[in-house]
């Protein structure tokens, strides 16, 4: 029979490695789904033709760097910084640092206060420590490969699958486009820069507010989302700067990888 305490480190690992996949959706954006039905949708005003020209722009870019901080309730809070392209599938590399919440705690135990995310068109990589590393074979990296997530039973993993490729700043823009009360708040400086601040609420029953704030080359330099979550408020803001920085996420190695349904089934709780 298994102990209490084995049980419990089991649970623990378990929550990790599915805690690295929640923080690396959440660093950059949260992509509320539009919950209305279609017809509902479709008599939405059309959308100011400038806004449509952000969305253009944002995504002819390519690539940016990303600075964010993301508060989930009393579950998480964390910060990420590093540079994202998006011009052939989501690529790129984050630190992202739990700075607070009950899973933080629970990184912590395992050694972790910070990781590594690498996003690859194919699969998301996450480096975790030392401490985590030796539950794991001694491997250092997990592998969230797309496809395998979009084929767990629950379908919680088909929607971290699709919240992962819509972290993109193009994506935020068109999310707000969806918005039926979308309105130009007006001229602000953010950053240094002359920009225009567009606010709206999107996502049907879930809504979010969702603000950004437009440079005059129509480029996203700040995003704020804001929402609710099972364990209180959502609040996440990133910025973007240097559009058109060259980014690369190199696949870690093999042998230092472990495989996010292996992990799963391996230190799954016992009896």
């Amino acid at each position: 029979m298994t102990s209490t305490s084995t049980t419990a480190r089991r649970t623990a690992f378990s929550i990790a490695v599915t805690a690295a996949l929640l923080c690396a959706t959440a660093c950059t954006g949260t992509g509320a789904p539009d919950d209305r039905p279609r017809e509902e949708r479709a008599t939405s005003a059309a959308p100011p033709p400038e806004l449509r020209e952000v969305e253009r722009s944002t995504a002819r870019a390519g690539s940016a760097r990303v600075e964010s901080t993301t508060v989930m309730g009393r579950e998480l809070s964390i910060e990420a910084v590093g540079a994202l392209g998006w011009s052939d599938g989501l690529t790129g590399t984050l630190t992202i640092t739990y700075t607070g919440g009950t899973t933080a705690e629970t990184m912590r135990e395992l050694g972790t206060t910070a990781m590594e995310a690498r996003y690859l068109p194919d699969a998301y990589y996450a480096r975790m420590g030392d401490g985590f590393a030796e539950r794991a074979g001694g491997r250092h990296w997990i592998k969230y490969v797309y496809a395998d997530l979009e084929g767990l039973g629950d379908g919680a993993g088909a929607g971290f699958a699709e919240q992962m490729r819509n972290t993109t700043p193009d994506r935020s823009v068109k999310l707000l486009l969806a918005s039926e009360d979308l309105r130009k708040v007006g001229e602000e400086t953010t950053r240094g820069k002359r920009t225009t601040h567009w606010t709206g609420r999107v996502g049907g029953a879930t809504a979010q507010t969702v603000d950004i704030w437009v440079d005059d080359r129509n480029l996203l330099v700040k995003k704020v989302e804001r929402g609710r979550t099972a364990t209180g408020e959502l609040t996440q803001t990133a910025y973007y700067s240097d559009y058109g920085v060259r980014v690369s996420a190199e696949r870690p190695p093999a042998g230092d990888t472990a495989d996010f349904k292996e992990l799963l089934q391996a230190h799954g709780d016992a009896s």
